[in-house]
């Protein structure tokens, strides 16, 4: 059985791309979706999933103190570059927050009083949906090893989909062009990109399609809320023509979405236009991976 990856993503937050992946995983029916928006997720408002076994991860070390070797010599703190060892109730200690895990103040201890150890980044999770199952994960506020945890995910929705027979993976990427965003789409047999007819739109697409096609991944451009500004669309239109990108569709500025965000349901459920537009997407998309609508 081959498993297909489909990844939606954007060059900004907040251009609807969830939107997207939520109405796109009860389309399909049963396809396993993915949250790969570990720092703020989101996906689960709609979806609803259920967990059943949590995964804990470790993707960085830090810096611990052992105080019955240290003699308090602050040489600790004066080669730490990021200000993460201070001096509080007689007793230097590191600031969890602050360190990097350089490993500069291990090496520069006299009296091998430090040590680097794993930390727990943040938690990834197998759950079930009310479309199915899902992989998705949660980083613990402060840390920056997402792209890692996003790795961890990916590997488990691989893990669910060949256990379970299932042939499609949604994946709702990280936004951005970083490390998440990099993380969300390597592997993908197709990536959608949302945009939105703005200048810092077009901006953010123009990025995200370069790093696309940096790993050489067919992909396309949806264009949500197209009709805002129609000057806006046009740049997208004519930006696209020059890059010889395909439009896979076109989704109006609907009030129907805020409703069916407001009540955590996927705007397909609702008969209204732009439904009409992400079904249509939905059915082209599909033909691209070469499945049935209902894989």
């Amino acid at each position: 059985m081959i498993v297909k990856q489909l990844a939606i993503v954007s060059g900004k937050g907040g251009t609807g791309k969830t939107t997207l992946s939520a109405s796109f995983a009860h389309l399909a029916k049963n396809a396993l979706m993915v949250d790969c928006d570990v720092d703020a997720p989101n996906l689960h408002i709609i979806l609803k999933p259920e967990v059943n076994k949590t995964f804990e991860y470790f993707g960085s070390q830090k810096a611990f103190i052992d105080f019955d070797k240290c003699i308090n010599c602050g040489i600790c703190a004066s080669v730490c570059r990021f200000e993460a060892i201070d001096f509080e109730q007689n007793q230097y200690r590191v600031k969890e927050y602050a360190c990097e895990g350089c490993n500069a103040c291990v090496i520069a201890c006299p009296v091998n009083a430090i040590s680097l150890k794993k930390t727990l980044n943040g938690k990834y999770f197998e759950s079930t949906c009310e479309t199915g199952y899902m992989a998705h994960a949660l980083l613990n506020p402060g840390e920056e090893t997402s792209g890692g945890l996003i790795s961890e995910v990916r590997k488990l929705s691989l893990e669910i989909a060949y256990s379970k027979k299932i042939e499609l993976i949604i994946i709702d990427g990280a936004p951005g062009i970083g490390c998440p965003a990099t993380s969300s789409i390597v592997g993908a047999k197709y990536v959608i990109v949302v945009s939105e007819p703005t200048k810092s739109g077009l901006h953010d697409l123009v990025r995200i399609v370069e790093t696309i096609k940096h790993f050489k991944i067919p992909h396309g451009i949806v264009i949500n809320k197209f009709d805002i500004n129609d000057e806006q669309t046009k740049e997208i239109e004519k930006y696209a023509q020059e890059e010889n990108l395909e439009i896979i569709g076109k989704i109006p500025f609907d009030k129907t979405v805020v409703e069916a965000t407001k009540q955590a349901k996927p705007i397909i459920e609702y008969d209204c236009k732009s439904a009409f537009a992400v079904k249509d997407i939905f059915e082209k998309t599909i033909q691209k991976l070469n499945l049935s609508p209902q894989s």
